[in-house]
């Protein structure tokens, strides 16, 4: 997953500032183009996990508009979004997805947090017991 964003020069205070436009929570500034851009990545995962505490879908990523910069998320924590968003659109609470996995809900809390190391069958696992499938694909 790629999110785009917007990066914009602070008329008031210098630096730039850096906007999501998929995810309006996430707001940052740098003193310089990269260091705004270094920021953006902690201030997007940082936002992302109110979606996570407040079971709430993540919108999917609009596509970067040409020489946009985007901020690319990483394959672990695309498979959480993913199991979330699918959580989330079957109302499925973590109790119930432990009960089918024949797991504790305390193993479910650890696969959906975004600071907990999981591994990706668990994740592939959930989502089977959910009936989808991952598919991982190389891309460009």
């Amino acid at each position: 997953m790629k999110f785009p964003v917007i990066l914009a020069p602070d008329e008031n205070d210098g630096g730039y500032v850096v906007t999501f436009p998929d995810i309006p929570e996430a707001v940052t500034q740098g003193e310089t183009e990269a260091e705004a851009l270094n920021m953006a990545r902690d201030a997007l995962e940082t936002a992302l996990e109110f979606y996570f505490e407040d079971n709430r879908a993540v919108p999917r990523p609009s596509r970067p508009e040409p020489g946009q910069h985007s901020i690319d998320i990483p394959p672990s924590l695309s498979a959480k979004i993913l199991l979330l968003n699918e959580m989330v659109t079957q109302n499925i609470r973590p109790a119930e997805l432990a009960r089918r996995l024949k797991m504790t809900p305390q193993a479910v809390t650890r696969m959906t947090d975004l600071r907990h190391t999981t591994r990706i069958d668990g994740i592939d696992a959930a989502l089977r017991a959910l009936g989808r499938r991952m598919e991982i694909h190389l891309a460009r």
